[in-house]
Formats: C-alpha cells, structure tokens, sequence
C-alpha cells in the first residue's frame, strides 16, 4: 500500500496540473495586456477544395504556421493580427503532389515563399465575431473576413504563462488570387478552417 501511494501523487498532481491548464474564461475582456505569439504545435489550417465538381472536399494542410498580436481589452476592436503560412509546407499526403501543389503550377512558392493575413478590424460579442483584414496569396493582396470563436483564456502547461485559443473559419475563391490551373478538377470554391493557441510572451 505504501508503496502506491507516490504512483497516486504522481497521477493526482498530473491531473491537477491538466485542470489548471483548463480556459479559465470565455470572456476576452479577461485576456491580460500584452504581446502573444502563435504556439506552432498547437496551430493547424486546412483548406477543402471540391474534387471534380463536388464528389468530395479534397483536404490540405499547412504545417508550418507562424504569427503575433498585442492585446488591450479596452481597444481590441484594433488589435492587429498577423498569421503567416509557408506554402512549401502544404501537406495533402502525398509528398509528389505536395511537390505540385507548392511549386509553379499552384502556389509557385519560390516566386512567393509566403501567405501572409493581416488583420484591420475585429468585431463581436460573447466570444464570436468577426476579423476582417488583407490576404497575400500568389502575390495578390484581397480582402478577406474570418468567423471566428474565441475558446478561451487560461494559465498554460502546469499553470505557467498566459494562453489563448480560437477557432474559425473563411471561404475565398483561388481565382481571386490568380490561380486557376486545373480549374475542370479542383474547384474554385475553397473553405479554411483553423484552429490556434497563443501564448503570452
């Protein structure tokens, strides 16, 4: 018996220490001043494109992510938000079409090695709204507005640090930004959904 017991203290303080890394909040009022950065583990974007007129949504995902914003509760509505995706990471599975997907035909990555979203304004209430802002993609700057739920605020890994979560989504057309290859196949059509952690520096 004695001999259980530290295996017991060992699963008690895991579990303690995955409650405090719980949101502690769903309120962004409750988010502390401060410069964020992206959590690159724990950040994913997919992008659906319909298969051949709609059979399915052929799915992709970028693995490298990186991004920042400063935060003030009292002027979040500015709170400037700046995501970047390397487009010679996308990853559909099968490493010869990511080869494909990144090079000339589709993103042309070596003449734009990045995807860069910017935001301008932030809108909502209770933890869902909007941020509007300007996509670079393929070397065109549009405007693009993302859905987006703000998941929480809370302590981070065994109660250290400050961590932040959203989730969302945007629908854009790939002929906006100039790609159009292969438009009988893949269509024009593409749905982001993304999901994201930031941590206080």
């Amino acid at each position: 018996m004695v001999r259980r017991l530290p295996l017991a203290a060992a699963l008690w303080g895991a579990l303690a220490a995955t409650a405090l890394a719980n949101p502690a909040s769903q309120d962004p009022a409750k988010v502390p001043v401060g410069q964020y950065v992206l959590d690159k583990r724990h950040a994913s974007l997919l992008v659906k494109v319909p298969h051949m007129g709609g059979f399915s949504k052929f799915t992709m995902r970028f693995d490298r992510l990186d991004g920042n914003f400063t935060y003030d509760p009292a002027t979040w509505t500015t709170t400037k938000v700046t995501i970047t995706a390397d487009p010679t990471s996308i990853n559909t599975g099968l490493p010869d079409f990511d080869k494909t997907i990144a090079g000339a035909s589709y993103f042309d990555s070596a003449k734009y090695p990045a995807i860069t979203f910017v935001s301008t304004k932030a809108e909502g209430a209770d933890g869902k709204g909007t941020v509007s802002g300007d996509l670079t993609f393929h070397g065109v700057t549009r405007p693009v507005v993302l859905d987006v739920t703000f998941n929480g605020v809370g302590p981070g890994m065994l109660g250290a640090g400050t961590r932040v979560g959203f989730s969302g989504t945007t629908h854009l057309k790939r002929s906006d930004f100039g790609v159009t290859t292969m438009s009988q196949f893949a269509g024009d059509d593409l749905d982001l959904v993304f999901e994201v952690e930031f941590v206080k520096k």
